[in-house]
């Protein structure tokens, strides 16, 4: 069993809870200022994109407290986890790439990528929930500005850089033997500022070796520089866990919190530097540049197999941007134009198993010009070129088909991709209309292959990158009280990269199809009531060769979400969250001839009161203990589905108090 995380979350406390006085309110920005769409701050008025955004309020509001679980409610916006209630190797899916989420939904800290450049997950852990201001969803390909892995959208996760002088603490105790702790503090001047968030947890897990901890250390720190500033983020985490494993039909069906390997864990643990500089060159020229580092190392030790992993991965990147105002005459017209540079490479070792080396150079240009042709009017147009350059190599070793030679490969692609949009919006209206293509190259991981005859290792250099088109209609309104947000999208793609089990490698898809709606509206329906509604119809399809017409597996065609929110002023605020996720087909199942995998509805609710300076909120979460499953396929050496089970009902207590 891993050593328990305690004494850091110990050092964490003692650290913020001697802390000055401080103003606990921060400061939020408003609600129409996004990031993602430019790469700088603007009014959304002019993006031609489906894009919603989760403030802290929402933050505050949601009985989730993983990051990823924040998500689920939106429209086109699927979330999964195999294992637990923390959110460690959950996977964010927009627009329905099933299997290939991962590969295709970008992840983004600040504008800065999570996505790792094998087939990790994201490090979720290295970002406490309390350092988040606001969430940027942008669905449909974010391709442009941020290249490789954002055909399905991006999310872009903002966090708290205000200097307000504050610091505050949080404290709570949970069923399964839950424990968090979490921690604020930030200071400031007319110098500069400095913050910092830090984040414990700790749950004993609802399934048999689903126990989970985790530590994270991050923050900001600022000096101005007229009127800009130069800063370093930072951030250090520490996760672990057991691995439950899958469960056969059975098992599942008989109890649900048994696990098929009790002894299997994980360790993950790294840190991420990133220096960079915000300044205005002029009144209308601006720069914005990023050097990043960041590091993971990880630790399996998988029992069940008699098999240990350690794998290792370091990623640098630099990523300078231009905002240039400079108009179009008499119009209104402004240009962003940048680089960014990813180097990575990942060092794999196992005990039963060949040691693995792979590199990946990503080098990219991107263009993009806003330009306001009447009042309300806007065009966008951009380009992007992007080459990557990877290799892999494996050592010689003795497997299950007897020696096996070594294997080293490389390969290097370029891909252009082109996005254009018009957007037109009036008093408490806006309608947009964008078109363009998307590209995904293959990561590290998928470079590995065997030839299904010998067994013998192979480099995958026959893998295509992936390419596509999409188009995309929508817009947004506000008459009083009631707001609303709908888009219609279709997305084409050629060579979609996916691991196909009947052959045991990786390969690229016959044609696919993506194509839905998306709609989501808000009502206040009183000063004190909110309601929110989202609705998401996704049909993910092969488009040619033997399997025309049927269904991507792992996509529900339908998905909705409610949310009520009474604000009882000092009798407390009350949240319930019932979210719907449809049926959908097994992993693998590409033929469409199995069961699908069933529907299922969960229900949470929240209460909070505020007594200040303290604060205490209350969570039950899957409310009427709903057995079901987000991730399930089928073993054709077993001749049977397996499951990984979701989390049966549990509760969550917090108190949290700021210093004043």
């Amino acid at each position: 069993m891993q050593p328990p995380l305690t004494p850091l979350a110990a050092a964490l406390v003692l650290a913020f809870a001697t802390a000055a006085q401080a103003d606990p309110l921060r400061a939020e920005e408003p609600d129409a200022v996004i990031v993602t769409a430019s790469r700088f701050k603007e009014s959304d008025t002019n993006v031609p994109a489906s894009v919603s955004v989760i403030t802290r309020d929402d933050i505050r509001n949601t009985p989730a407290y993983d990051l990823p679980s924040m998500l689920k409610g939106s429209a086109g916006v699927g979330v999964r986890a195999l294992t637990g209630s923390l959110g460690i190797d959950a996977t964010v899916d927009i627009r329905g790439f099933g299997e290939a989420a991962g590969s295709n939904t970008l992840i983004l800290l600040d504008g800065q990528r999570m996505n790792p450049i094998d087939s990790g997950s994201v490090s979720w852990s290295a970002i406490p929930l309390d350092s988040v201001q606001r969430i940027e969803i942008q669905r449909g390909a974010g391709t442009v500005m941020y290249g490789d892995k954002a055909t399905g959208g991006v999310v872009n996760i903002i966090t708290d850089k205000s200097g307000t002088p504050r610091a505050g603490i949080t404290v709570g105790l949970g069923s399964s033997d839950t424990q968090t702790v979490s921690a604020n503090g930030a200071i400031g001047n007319e110098a500069g500022y400095a913050n910092a968030f830090a984040g414990y947890s700790h749950t004993g897990g609802w399934r048999q070796n689903s126990q989970a901890e985790l530590a994270a250390l991050s923050g900001r720190g600022a000096l101005y520089v007229g009127q800009g500033e130069a800063f370093l983020d930072y951030a250090v985490y520490d996760n672990r866990s057991g691995q439950p494993g899958a469960l056969l039909r059975p098992a599942y069906l008989a109890n649900p919190q048994s696990s098929s390997y009790p002894n299997d864990s994980q360790n993950s643990n790294g840190y991420r530097l990133r220096p960079g500089v915000a300044l205005p060159i002029t009144d209308t020229l601006r720069l914005e540049a990023e050097v990043s580092y960041d590091r993971q190392d990880q630790h399996a030790d998988y029992v069940s197999f008699g098999s240990k992993a350690q794998r290792v991965r370091d990623t640098w990147s630099v990523t300078p941007r231009l905002r240039w105002q400079h108009g179009f005459g008499s119009l209104k017209s402004e240009t962003v134009a940048g680089l960014d540079y990813y180097s990575g490479q990942v060092d794999a070792n196992y005990s039963t198993a060949a040691t693995q080396e792979a590199r990946q150079t990503s080098t990219g240009a991107y263009i993009q010009n806003v330009t306001e042709w009447l009042a309300g009017l806007a065009s966008t147009v951009g380009f992007r070129s992007q080459r990557v350059d990877q290799s892999a190599s494996q050592d010689a070793y003795n497997g299950f088909y007897g020696l096996q030679p070594a294997m080293n490969g490389s390969a290097d692609y370029t891909r252009n991709a082109w996005d254009l949009g018009l957007s037109y919006a009036g008093d408490g209206w806006r309608t947009y209309a964008r078109g363009g293509t998307t590209f995904r190259f293959a990561n590290t991981d998928e470079l590995f292959s065997y030839d299904p005859f010998t067994g013998n290792p192979t480099f995958a250099g026959n893998l295509k990158p992936q390419t596509g088109t999409l188009g995309e209609i929508g817009g947004s309104f506000m008459i009083g009280p009631v707001s609303g947000r709908a888009a219609v999208y279709r997305i084409d793609l050629e060579d979609e990269i996916v691991y196909d089990g009947a052959v045991f490698s990786n390969v690229n898809l016959d044609k696919t199809r993506r194509q839905g709606v998306e709609l989501e509206g808000d009502w206040r329906i009183v000063p004190s009531i909110f309601l929110r509604l989202t609705y998401t119809y996704a049909d993910s399809t092969f488009r040619s060769g033997p399997y025309t017409g049927n269904q991507i597996p792992l996509v529900p065609t339908n998905k909705a979400a409610a949310r009520l929110t009474w604000n009882g002023a000092q009798f407390g605020t009350y949240t319930a969250v019932v979210n719907y996720v449809g049926s959908q087909y097994y992993s693998g199942d590409f033929a469409n001839a199995l069961d699908k995998l069933p529907g299922y509805t969960t229900a949470d609710f929240m209460a909070s009161w505020n007594f200040k300076p303290w604060s205490v909120t209350a969570r039950v979460l899957n409310a009427f203990d709903k057995v079901y499953s987000p991730y399930a396929g089928y073993s054709a050496f077993q001749s049977d589905y397996y499951y990984y089970p979701a989390d049966g009902r549990s509760f969550l207590m917090t108190a949290s108090y700021n210093f004043r």
